[in-house]
């Protein structure tokens, strides 16, 4: 007899795998393996309540089958929403995340086993989602793209091990609202009648743009150049993707465009995105010039463009220069430009990631005084809001957790005690929410600043430069704890480091304040005097820095000047009776809080006792 061909089915095939895993095996076996095996019981249970099966698992692995694609995306969703929920309720050393892929396609049966093309592109999918995301072949989204309630997003063409062709990609947008578990099928539209549709509803997840970096052109002609402009492009990638404010198309999918003619709107429509990097890189000689541009492909708008001439001395540091300064340049404008948008859309129709944006402008549009300050209650309001729709932005927690910062310096809050243990709870949701957020670790840095606890807002602000060595706050922070402890030639080096990635920041206010402690702890006081004029410049009556002002004045002995300096800080200031009373309203245990205590009696102020 001859033998039977094996026998294949058309299949929906989900692969699962612990983010981290090997590391957290290496930290801690016994925790790792009993946290595997309660995810596991999450996992499965959707995939067996869903219609699944689990044919294959190794390790931290899980490969399972599903008839429908339909059931296999909503166990998907369903378990790495349980999954989340339980990262919230846990510690950080207890919480896991999964990546998940899903395909549809021809699988060969051998017993309960499955194998072929069609198990292997899931495999190769799941590394692509981010962590505690899903991604799908396309494939698989033309599938179930009209039946769900779910959003997605192209990630473009990607190449795969031992894949012939290039598998389109698609990240599912998996929300936080009840209502994609409540209703995840729906009916296929009706034909729309003459009577107009209905208005549509408020969006209740963020829609946040994202940007795609095309391949820099090489203008010099030598095809061994193709390195430096394909080097250009990638650092740009890597930069970018650093900042989490935005989506970033990966290298792979940007790639594929190399070379061609294109339209920028059918080519950000391919990558699933809105906003287009492109530039081109010529060499002659010892000397490269770069340009850039950065493009709303949406409404076919210019944002900016740039060049940068520079000498090849070593090609890598120019390759390293020219990429972190587009990056920095991106992330801003394509903010600016997100808020500006805003001012074309109905209010009442604001997607999460819009309401987060209403109050970041609310935020940097704040008085700066000691008074309430309405741009912080917008503020606040706006953040609340975005929450509401969208229980899942990391971002909207890490700004609820920085308005502390504003109302403590600001003197407005009543109890500093309950506005820091509300900080930091912010602060740590956008954490646990976003491990990697730099916005997040600078607000619990910040928190525990303003506590005292210096070594522990240290340790924070140096992990947000970790993950984001571009963002000039990052150094801020890590620089303001180096001066209150005494290390005021390390700060002032941050503070310069601050500058060098933004010169141009709206609160730059701040970066010469801490410029100002780093000089005055080395007692470099008309450097100091300097720096506190230029934080006073855009905002005269921001009451701490009228102090910082009447302090270096009186370490100058400039008499009157400091005398009139010290009775403009007293007038805020009317409770400042003995030197514990400036203690207790300043930095807890700072190096720096006697030496401005001294300026302050130099310039004649009379402490009692």
């Amino acid at each position: 007899m001859s033998e039977s061909k094996p026998r294949r089915k058309l299949a929906a095939i989900l692969a699962a795998d612990v983010v981290g895993f090997s590391k957290k095996m290496g930290e801690n076996e016994d925790r790792t393996l009993r946290n595997l095996k309660a995810c596991r019981t999450l996992t499965d249970e959707s995939i067996e309540a869903h219609h699944g099966r689990v044919f294959g698992s190794a390790g931290d692995s899980v490969i399972a089958e599903f008839a429908s694609p339909v059931d296999a995306i909503v166990a998907a969703v369903e378990f790495q929403r349980n999954l989340r929920d339980r990262n919230l309720k846990i510690t950080p050393e207890d919480q896991m995340e999964f990546r998940v892929g899903l395909n549809l396609g021809d699988v060969i049966v051998e017993g309960d086993n499955l194998y072929g093309d069609g198990v292997n592109v899931a495999a190769r999918l799941e590394p692509l989602a981010e962590p505690g995301g899903i991604c799908v072949s396309g494939k698989f989204h033309d599938e179930v793209r009209r039946k769900l309630d779910l959003g997605f997003v192209s990630s473009g063409p990607q190449e795969m091990k031992n894949i012939d062709e290039p598998v389109h990609t698609f990240m599912v947008e998996i929300g936080s609202s009840s209502k994609v578990l409540e209703a995840f099928v729906v009916s296929a539209p009706a034909e729309p009648t003459p009577q107009a549709a209905p208005e549509p509803p408020a969006t209740v997840e963020a829609k946040v743009p994202a940007i795609a970096v095309l391949p820099f052109t090489n203008m010099g002609g030598d095809p061994e150049q193709e390195y430096f402009a394909d080097g250009i492009t990638e650092d740009i990638i890597t930069n970018l993707s650093l900042w989490r404010t935005f989506p970033v198309i990966s290298r792979n999918s940007s790639f594929t465009f190399r070379g061609q003619s294109h339209n920028l709107k059918q080519v950000a429509q391919e990558l699933g995105a809105r906003y287009i990097v492109e530039g081109s890189v010529r060499k002659g000689g010892n000397r490269v010039r770069i340009t850039a541009q950065l493009i709303d492909a949406e409404e076919d708008h210019h944002l900016w463009s740039e060049k940068w001439d520079r000498t090849l001395e070593d090609i890598f540091d120019v390759q390293d220069e020219v990429s972190e300064a587009i990056a920095r340049r991106v992330a801003p404008s394509v903010t600016g430009h997100e808020q500006n948008r805003l001012t074309r859309k109905r209010p009442e129709n604001l997607s999460a990631w819009e309401v987060y944006l209403q109050g970041l402008r609310c935020y940097h549009e704040r008085q700066h005084t000691d008074q309430e300050d309405p741009g912080l209650t917008q503020a606040r309001q706006h953040w609340e809001k975005a929450i509401e729709l969208d229980p899942t932005l990391s971002d909207a927690y890490a700004y609820l957790s920085i308005l502390g910062i504003s109302e403590l310096v600001q003197r407005i809050t009543k109890d500093p005690e309950k506005t820091l243990d509300a900080m930091l709870a912010d602060g740590h949701k956008a954490e646990t929410l976003n491990p990697e957020n730099p916005l997040a670790l600078m607000s619990i840095a910040a928190a525990y600043f303003f506590r005292g606890n210096h070594s522990t807002a240290l340790d924070y602000a140096q992990r947000a430069i970790q993950f984001n060595p571009s963002n000039a706050f990052s150094f801020f922070w890590q620089g303001l704890v180096q001066v209150h402890i005494g290390e005021y030639q390390q700060g002032e080096s941050s503070i310069l480091k601050a500058f060098e990635l933004n010169s141009a920041d709206p609160e730059l206010m701040h970066f010469h304040g801490l410029l100002y402690f780093a000089c005055l702890g080395q007692e470099k006081y008309d450097e100091a005097l300097e720096a506190i004029d230029k934080a006073l410049l855009r905002h005269p009556d921001v009451g701490h820095h009228l102090g910082f002002r009447a302090a270096v004045l009186g370490h100058l002995e400039r008499g009157p000047e400091a005398k009139a300096a010290l009775d403009r800080y007293l007038t805020l200031r009317p409770n400042l009776k003995v030197r514990d009373d400036y203690r207790r309203i300043f930095v807890p245990n700072s190096a720096l809080a006697d030496p401005i205590i001294e300026g302050l009696v130099k310039a004649g102020w009379e402490p009692e006792g």
